[in-house]
């Protein structure tokens, strides 16, 4: 049987090939890692934020997406040393959380680099991308402030034809190379955030990227190869309820061209900035359940589960996500990140 249903699926990735293969993998804890759709928040945090990610979407699926990723950003001469929005949840006396303090330092703009490499494979296709990111960041307030990043890259994607036993193997989908070619990539990025909220919006695959050659056919469906241009909308609130509580209800919504919008809703909770459970859903596509802990001031895990709710979760058992972190130099000994929690 397993060796029915991967020419099966081999053959409805090159069927949808001009649409999906150009789509960019989703992600279910993506308040963990925004960096991976907007490159704004480059260097956001006061340390070398360090992140290592796998995703087997609907698993039991045979050669259904399976992605792993590392990113990487850090700060550049960023004030170390500034308090400048800093979130500490500890119990004080009200007269001094009520204080006005008179002297004020204005903290200066900082810049951010960074890199992402991903890796995606869904049957006989493999996807695979390596972009480069910089973000200016500018204090507007003394709780405010905005960046705004790039990220340009290289996407490369490939085809394996031995694995495939297709009716006819000369078939152009398979033999006229565009399925083995490498093209460039772009990113842009805003993000306005502040210690209690977030929003941004971005933008992905932005270079026009046609193939030289394009396959003739009567379907009318696009065929011309190029890079399906991704939107995203992004916004996260916390609500510190209690101390130690916080409440963070985000949203992400995902535009993609001819493709259906995406929309994201998340709700998590934390407790002492170290635990935090939630969940999430995705409209007409799944509902997930996820849990991660704060383990220090180095390391971090997340875990998500996805229960599918589309037509196709007859066919799979769910989808696993799990996210390893790290903070490298972090000398403030930061256990929960300032900004991008």
């Amino acid at each position: 049987m397993n060796k029915l249903i991967l020419p099966f699926i081999a053959v409805l990735c090159l069927a949808a090939m001009p649409v999906l293969a150009q789509q960019k993998p989703q992600f279910s804890q993506y308040t963990l890692n925004n960096y991976l759709a907007n490159p704004a928040i480059s260097g956001i945090e006061d340390y070398t934020d360090v992140k290592f990610g796998t995703r087997h979407q609907w698993s039991g699926l045979e050669g259904a997406p399976v992605t792993y990723y590392t990113t990487v950003h850090m700060p550049l001469n960023k004030d170390l040393t500034a308090k400048y929005g800093s979130r500490k949840f500890k119990d004080v006396p009200k007269e001094a959380t009520t204080k006005r303090v008179n002297m004020y330092r204005r903290v200066k703009a900082h810049h951010g680099i960074g890199a992402t490499a991903m890796t995606t494979k869904t049957g006989v296709l493999k996807r695979s991308s390596l972009n480069l990111s910089y973000a200016y960041h500018q204090p507007l307030t003394r709780t405010l402030r905005f960046s705004a990043g790039v990220a340009p890259g290289l996407i490369q994607y490939s085809l394996d034809p031995s694995r495939i036993r297709a009716v006819n193997m000369n078939d152009p989908a398979l033999n006229d190379g565009r399925a083995n070619e490498t093209k460039f990539d772009l990113n842009l990025g805003f993000w306005l955030y502040s210690p209690i909220f977030y929003v941004g919006v971005s933008g992905s695959q932005l270079l026009p990227s046609q193939r030289e050659y394009m396959i003739t056919t009567t379907s009318g469906a696009d065929q011309s190869g190029e890079l399906q241009q991704h939107y995203y909308t992004t916004a996260g609130y916390r609500f510190n309820v209690a101390p130690g509580l916080a409440v963070i209800p985000s949203v992400m919504v995902k535009m993609a061209t001819p493709s259906p919008a995406s929309v994201d809703a998340n709700m998590k909770v934390m407790y002492a900035d170290r635990l935090w459970a939630g969940v999430s859903y995705r409209h007409n596509e799944a509902v997930a359940a996820m849990a991660g802990i704060n383990i220090s001031p180095l390391m971090d895990l997340a875990y998500s589960y996805d229960a599918g709710t589309s037509p196709l979760r007859g066919a799979n058992s769910g989808s696993h996500e799990v996210v390893l972190g790290l903070k490298l130099r972090n000398a403030a000994k930061v256990l929960c990140p300032n900004w991008a929690w």
